[in-house]
């Protein structure tokens, strides 16, 4: 489960001036910003590692246009619609070309045409016209003449013509695929319905699914024949025999697997098997083979490491499907060895928590932590993810633990971009400011590093709940897991464990701190909700549902107004560490029993709904900070040099700081005609 929020890892860890000379924020459409990360931990691997490397990030790529179909089915056609235009922009009229390309900046860090954090769909600032007119220009210019990794050429301006009339709908109409994910839908249409993604096909309703065994249950897309009959479409490559025909996605599949059997001749033979366990799931797309693949991973520390399939739920509103994501890593060693104190100590935190003896872990696999610098992240993961704890299937985790990613090139990033502005427009009084200032960074280090390596890993289900708690808890589950990651850590910081481990010094104002952050949260996260009155993301849900339980039930945390400025704070500190424990152990005891009532009482009650009027109130007062509501990040680029022979003899790293070249590279592995040199 990845963590979403703006954490950082800096301080306690450590804190570099890489940016120091350039800044981290590099570009800004909106509000969005764009990062620079860089991976200086490259720089230190043999030549073998960086082939490695080379050829993981290679297979990144190969996987990142699936997630535009997936929250989509208009997504490539869209893509490739801007790429073409803004590789071929010779003649089209600047200030339209500069409305396109900023709209494709924001196409690309969204991975299509709504919001990654609200689901909301966003709009061009130009006409259905100029977008016609852009096309055609491109296209005389040599645009759309190569097919788009399964998308056919247009080869007439004809083709361009109605191509551009059958995205004008996806593209400019408000009503049309209004939501990625709509968990809190409207109107008739229930939640599988009012989404936009792509995970069951049209006609495919929540009561169908009710009935329909699915074989594969993460990797495919469920469809409704003339019949009415529900079949799957398998997402794979399918294998090389014949035996195991193409499925869905298997143009990208099949250059992935192209990519990681390269990988595999230079990794190590661990790794080797990892990487071959991988390939075959991605020919075959049985739920054991990806069951395999995960079960060797999680065991296999190396220096550098990756994630890559349909990992994550969130997208899809009943919580089964899984998006296509993937990054490529690099270990921090110093770091790492600092944060394996607290994995090597997850078995006394299980033994704390405050729920009931039947729910906790009796036999105990510490996880892999690893702190790390990415070299690229594609697919459904985003540069705002700052914390992984993988693999999320329960099978796994309770016979071969977890492994633990801490961002910290993303930390360092979002320190250096952002600075303290919020903290002093938010911070409800200056002895809260003060203190979010000299301590708040460790604290979110901490909540960050207690949330991934304690709070996903802990605890154990019920012996009927052998699947997992997932089928039961369905569009609830990934809220409930976040939160219940999240409160283990507000549980958790006062333990003096931690500071016995060197992990904390001022314990009782850095605990202080994280309270703080988490009333201060719920409102501040209202900045990314432009419209309606609820929120759909689970992250999101889950920090309402934490602060709004504790407001209602105890008083620990309360909202005032000052100077008709709202503020939220912590009124009592000892009273919210108690709630915190109170409403953990229920949440763990939901998620052990499956008690799927439950949780949908706490989070409709607390987690959904917000007064749209502080929403307008926190989006003013942000505006005056011109501080960027959501982050986008612009990965490294390594750039092999091949010998006569066709192997790698080397392999660079180069920060590219032009978000339009690094997605027309992206796509260019589909696409040979796009012209990466476009001015």
């Amino acid at each position: 489960m990845e963590t979403s929020s703006r954490a950082v890892l800096s301080g306690l860890l450590f804190v570099t001036s890489i940016f120091g000379q350039t800044g981290a924020q590099v570009d800004r459409v909106g509000n969005t910003g764009f990062l620079q990360l860089r991976a200086e931990s490259f720089r230190t691997l043999e030549p073998r590692q960086k082939e490695l490397a080379y050829w993981l990030v290679e297979a990144s790529i190969a996987i990142d246009p699936i997630i535009y179909d997936q929250l989509s089915p208009f997504g490539i056609r869209e893509k490739r619609l801007l790429e073409e235009i803004a590789s071929h922009p010779a003649g089209i009229d600047a200030g339209k070309l500069k409305s396109i390309t900023d709209f494709a900046k924001l196409l690309w860090a969204n991975r299509g045409n709504h919001n990654e954090n609200t689901s909301q769909k966003f709009l061009p600032e130009f006409t259905a016209e100029d977008l016609q007119h852009a096309a055609e220009q491109a296209f005389k210019n040599g645009a759309f003449r190569s097919t788009y990794g399964d998308l056919p050429a247009l080869n007439s301006l004809q083709q361009v013509t109605k191509e551009v009339l059958d995205l004008k709908d996806p593209l400019f109409n408000p009503e049309f695929e209004p939501m990625i994910t709509a968990k809190s839908p409207r109107g008739a249409k229930d939640i599988i319905q009012a989404s936009s993604n792509t995970f069951y096909g049209p006609g495919v309703t929540l009561a169908d699914l009710e009935k329909f065994k699915e074989h594969y249950p993460l990797d495919s897309t469920v469809v409704k024949g003339k019949d009415g009959q529900l079949s799957e479409q398998v997402w794979r490559a399918g294998t090389p025999d014949g035996s195991v025909p193409p499925g869905k996605y298997a143009v990208y599949l099949k250059k992935a697997v192209e990519c990681f059997q390269k990988a595999q001749a230079v990794a190590e033979p661990q790794q080797a098997q990892v990487i071959a366990d991988l390939i075959h799931f991605y020919q075959t797309g049985e739920p054991a083979d990806w069951l395999m693949f995960g079960a060797d991973w999680v065991r296999d520390n190396a220096t550098v490491d990756f994630a890559n399939g349909f990992i994550e739920v969130y997208r899809d509103a009943r919580g089964a499907k899984g998006s296509s994501q993937s990054f490529v890593t690099v270990t921090d060693k110093p770091l790492t060895e600092t944060m394996n104190k607290l994995a090597q100590n997850a078995a006394y935190f299980e033994e704390k928590a405050p729920w009931v003896d039947a729910y906790k872990k009796k036999s105990f696999t510490p996880p892999v932590v690893k702190a790390v610098e990415v070299l690229i992240e594609t697919g459904d993961f985003q540069v705002t993810t700052i914390g992984d704890n993988l693999p999320n299937e329960n099978e796994i985790h309770e016979k071969y633990g977890t492994k633990n990613f801490l961002f910290t090139a993303s930390s360092r990033a979002f320190d250096e971009a952002s600075g303290h502005k919020s903290v002093r427009e938010f911070g409800a009084t200056p002895e809260v400011v003060e203190r979010n200032i000299k301590y708040g960074q460790q604290a979110e280090e901490l909540l960050t590093a207690l949330h991934e390596v304690i709070g996903h890993g802990s605890g154990k289900l019920s012996a009927r709940l052998t699947g997992g708690a997932e089928p039961y808890l369905k569009e609830y589950f990934s809220t409930l897991e976040e939160a219940r990651a999240d409160l283990s850590a507000y549980w958790n910081i006062w333990d003096p464990k931690l500071k016995d481990l060197g992990l904390i010094e001022n314990q009782d104002e850095v605990a202080k701190a994280m309270y703080d952050g988490a009333a201060s949260t719920m409102l501040q996260q209202l900045r990314r909700i432009p419209k309606g009155d609820t929120i759909e993301e689970d992250h999101q849900r889950d920090r309402a549902l934490i602060a709004n339980y504790i407001m209602d039930t105890t008083g620990a945390i309360k909202m005032v107004t000052r100077n008709g400025k709202t503020y939220v704070m912590v009124d009592d500190y000892v009273k919210m560490h108690q709630a915190a424990g109170k409403l953990l152990a229920e949440l763990m005891r939901i998620k052990a029993e499956g008690d799927y009532n439950a949780i949908k009482l706490l989070v409709d009650k607390y987690g959904v709904h917000f007064d749209p009027k502080l929403r307008d109130q926190v989006v003013a007062r942000y505006k005056t900070l011109d501080i960027p509501a959501y982050w986008a990040g612009i990965n490294p680029q390594l750039t092999a040099t091949f010998g006569k022979d066709g192997k790698v003899t080397s392999v660079d790293i180069a920060y590219p700081r032009n978000a339009v070249h690094q997605y027309l590279l992206y796509g260019s592995m589909f696409d040979s005609g796009l012209n990466l040199n476009a001015k």
